[in-house]
C-alpha cells in the first residue's frame, strides 16, 4: 500500500468516525427532546443517511428550544409578589373551566376592565398606530415579524425617529428572517437615525445563528405602557387596500387599553431583554393601569422556550369546552394532529364547527397541503368555507359566541410549535359577535370536490404536507 493509499484510507476512516459521532449525537438529542415520534424517526434517519449534512440540518432546523427562562425577570417578580392574589383569582369556583385551565397554563390572571377596538387592515390600524406614536410621551415598544421599508413602513420610520428625538424611549424589534435576512431597510434606517433597533435571532455568521428555523412572529406595539396594538397585521404597503397594491392583504388588528396592556408590555420586554440584554422595568414602560372598558382579557404567549405549545393547548382547551359552536378563521390551515382530531370530535358530538380559509393564500404549497387534513374534518361534520380574494390574513377563533382568541398565531405547526407568537383571549359576547360579522363565509368546500382531485393532485398535496414543520 502506498503512502497516498494510506492517507486516503486514514481520511476515509476519520470521516466515517466523524459521521458516526455526529449522527450518534443527533440520535441522543432527538431521543431526549423530540416528543413527536414521526419527527424523531425522520431526524434520526436524516442524520444517519446524510453524512454531515443531516447533522447540519438538524442543528439549524431541528432544534426548536431556546432557553429564556432565566431572563424572564419581570414575570417572575410579578408572580412572586402576587402569588396569593393570583391563586385567589384562579380559584375554580370563580371561573369557568376554560378560564381556570388557561390561568393554570399561563400563570397569568384574566384581567377584567379592558377596552378593545377592532381595526380592519392597515387602512384603519396604521393611522391609529401612527397617531399613538406621535402622541407618545414616555415609551414606544414595537415588535413586528415583517416591517418593510416601503411607503407604509417609511411613515412609521418618521414617526419613530421623531418620537426618539423628542425624548421618548423607543425600542423596535424586527424578526431576523421575516424582516429581511440579507437586508432590512427598516433596521438600517432606524439605526442610522439613532433609534434603538434590533433583529431577533439574526446573524450573518451561520455559527452564531443556530436557530434559523425559529422566528419571532409577534406583532405588538405598546405606547407609554397604556395603549397596545396587536393582532395579525405586519407593516407593509400590501396591507393598505385604499392604495390598490398589486396583491392586497386584508387583516384584523386590535387596539387595547386597560390592565391587560401590562401583559403585552411584559411580552415585548421579554423579547427585547432576550435579544439585547436591556431590562425595561421602569414606570415609563409599566405604569399603574386603571380599568378602561368591559372586556375581560388575558395574554397567551407561545414559543420554542418555556412557553412551548401554550397557544396550541389553549385552542385544545377551548375546543374541549365548546358546547354550541367553534369557529376558526386563519390564512393557513395545517395544524398538529391533536387539534385536527379535537375539531373532528367536537363536530361528532354536535358542536357546530366552521373553518374559514382564503380560497387562495399567498403560499401555494400550504394551500396544497391543507387539502389532506380538511377531508376527514368535513367527513366528521365540520364545515369549511373558502373566501375569495382579497387574501385575508386574520387569525381568529370563537367558542360559543362569547369567547375569542386573537393574535399572531396561524393554525399551522410553525405557529404552534416553532414561532414565538402572542395571542389574547377575550371574554365578551358583543365583541365576539362583531368579529364574527366581519369574517365572511365564502363558498363551502365539499368532499366531492376533494375526491375529484386527480391522482397527481392528491400526490402533490400529500407530498406538500410532509413539509409541514418548515412551511
Amino acid at each position: 500500500m502506498t503512502l497516498d493509499d494510506s492517507l486516503t484510507a486514514l481520511v476515509g476512516a476519520a470521516a466515517a468516525a466523524g459521521h458516526v459521532a455526529l449522527a450518534g449525537a443527533v440520535t441522543v438529542h432527538v431521543l431526549l427532546h423530540k416528543r413527536n415520534v414521526g419527527a424523531a424517526v425522520s431526524w434520526i434517519g436524516i442524520a444517519w443517511l446524510s453524512p454531515y449534512l443531516g447533522a447540519l440540518l438538524y442543528v439549524t432546523m431541528g432544534i426548536n428550544r431556546v432557553k429564556r427562562r432565566a431572563q424572564r425577570l419581570r414575570r417572575r417578580r410579578l408572580l412572586d409578589s402576587g402569588a396569593a392574589a393570583l391563586a385567589n383569582e384562579l380559584a375554580p369556583e370563580k371561573m369557568t373551566p376554560l378560564e381556570f385551565a388557561i390561568g393554570r397554563l399561563t400563570g397569568l390572571a384574566c384581567e377584567p376592565g379592558n377596552k378593545v377596538e377592532i381595526l380592519r387592515s392597515g387602512d384603519e390600524a396604521y393611522p391609529r398606530m401612527l397617531a399613538a406614536i406621535e402622541a407618545a410621551e414616555k415609551s414606544v415598544g414595537l415588535v413586528s415579524y415583517i416591517f418593510r421599508s416601503d411607503r407604509a413602513g417609511e411613515r412609521f420610520h418618521r414617526a419613530l425617529i421623531e418620537a426618539q428625538r423628542r425624548g421618548v424611549e423607543v425600542r423596535v424589534l424586527i424578526d431576523g428572517v421575516g424582516g429581511g435576512y440579507f437586508w432590512s431597510g427598516t433596521y438600517h434606517a432606524l439605526h442610522k437615525a439613532g433609534v434603538p433597533v434590533a433583529r431577533f435571532l439574526h446573524s450573518y455568521l451561520p455559527w452564531r445563528m443556530p436557530f434559523v428555523n425559529l422566528r419571532n412572529h409577534r406583532k405588538v406595539m405598546v405606547v407609554d405602557g397604556r395603549i397596545a396594538f396587536t393582532g395579525g397585521l405586519n407593516i407593509g404597503a400590501e396591507n393598505i387596500q385604499a392604495d390598490d397594491p398589486p396583491f392586497v392583504v386584508r387583516d384584523t388588528h386590535f387596539q387595547l387599553e386597560g390592565p391587560v396592556v401590562e401583559q403585552l408590555a411584559d411580552a415585548f420586554a421579554d423579547d427585547w431583554l432576550f435579544t439585547t440584554g436591556e431590562k425595561l422595568l421602569t414606570d415609563k414602560w409599566f405604569p399603574p393601569l386603571e380599568k378602561a372598558g368591559s372586556v375581560t382579557a388575558r395574554v397567551v404567549t407561545s414559543g420554542p422556550d418555556e412557553d412551548m405549545e401554550q397557544i396550541e393547548f389553549v385552542a385544545l382547551h377551548a375546543i374541549s369546552c365548546a358546547q354550541r359552536s367553534v369557529r376558526v378563521v386563519t390564512p393557513y390551515f395545517l395544524p398538529p394532529e391533536p387539534l385536527t382530531m379535537a375539531l373532528g370530535l367536537a363536530a361528532l358530538r354536535g358542536v357546530r364547527v366552521d373553518i374559514v380559509l382564503p380560497e387562495n393564500s399567498n403560499h401555494a404549497i400550504l394551500d396544497w397541503a391543507r387539502r389532506v387534513p380538511l377531508r376527514p374534518l368535513i367527513v366528521a361534520g365540520c364545515r369549511v368555507w373558502l373566501v375569495p380574494a382579497p387574501f385575508d390574513h386574520s387569525k381568529l377563533m370563537f367558542v360559543d359566541d362569547s369567547w375569542a382568541l386573537i393574535g399572531s398565531a396561524n393554525w399551522d405547526t410553525r405557529s404552534f410549535r416553532l414561532n414565538f407568537e402572542v395571542n389574547v383571549e377575550l371574554h365578551d359576547s358583543d365583541l365576539a359577535a362583531r368579529l364574527n360579522a366581519l369574517t365572511g363565509k365564502g363558498r363551502e368546500l365539499g368532499v366531492e370536490e376533494l375526491d375529484a382531485d386527480s391522482l397527481l393532485i392528491r400526490l402533490r398535496s400529500a407530498a406538500a404536507r410532509l413539509l409541514q414543520p418548515y412551511l
